[in-house]
C-alpha cells in the first residue's frame, strides 16, 4: 500500500513543483528552528532544485548576518527534518510576511511596568500642564524605561 504523502509528492513533481513537500516542511518548522526574532526578519521564499533554501530577509544587514549563521541554522533544520532538510541556505533581501496575529506564539506579552519605572515616568512628565498629556507621557516614559532595562529591547 502506498502512502498518501508519496502520491502527493509524485503529483507535485509531475506538475513541475519538485520539492514542494520539503519546502512546506521547512516552513512548518522554521520558527521553531530559528526563533521568533529571526522568523520576523527572515522567511523561506523558495527551495531550488539543488536543495538550496532561499530565504528572504528584511534588509541586506539581516541577510549578511544570517548568512554567517547559515551553518547553525542548517544544523537545526537537519536535526528536525533529517534528509528532508535543505542542502544549503542563501539569504537575500526580500519580502517577509507579517507575523500571524492569530498565532499565540507570536502574540507579544505585555511588558510589566514596575512601580519604580512608573514613579520615574511621572517625575519626567511632571512639568506638563495638560493633565491628559502628562498622564500619556508618564506612561510612555515608564514603558520606555522598563523596556530599556529588560532583555526585550526589540519587542
Amino acid at each position: 500500500m502506498e502512502r498518501l504523502g508519496d502520491n502527493a509528492r509524485k503529483l507535485l513533481d509531475a506538475a513541475g513543483a519538485p520539492g514542494a513537500t520539503e519546502f512546506t516542511a521547512v516552513i512548518d518548522v522554521w520558527r521553531d528552528c530559528v526563533g521568533e526574532a529571526i522568523s520576523r526578519a527572515a522567511w523561506p521564499s523558495r527551495l531550488s532544485r539543488d536543495g538550496t533554501l532561499h530565504v528572504a530577509a528584511v534588509s541586506s544587514t539581516w541577510a549578511f548576518e544570517l548568512g554567517r549563521l547559515a551553518g547553525d541554522i542548517a544544523e537545526r533544520l537537519h536535526a528536525v527534518l533529517g534528509d528532508d532538510a535543505p542542502s544549503a541556505l542563501r539569504f537575500a533581501p526580500g519580502p517577509v510576511p507579517e507575523p500571524f496575529h492569530d498565532d499565540p506564539r507570536l502574540a507579544p506579552t505585555p511588558l510589566e511596568v514596575t512601580g519604580q519605572s512608573r514613579a520615574e515616568g511621572e517625575r519626567i512628565a511632571s512639568g506638563i500642564e495638560d493633565d491628559e498629556l502628562r498622564q500619556l507621557v508618564a506612561r510612555a516614559a515608564a514603558a520606555s524605561l522598563e523596556r530599556a532595562s529588560s532583555d526585550r529591547a526589540f519587542c
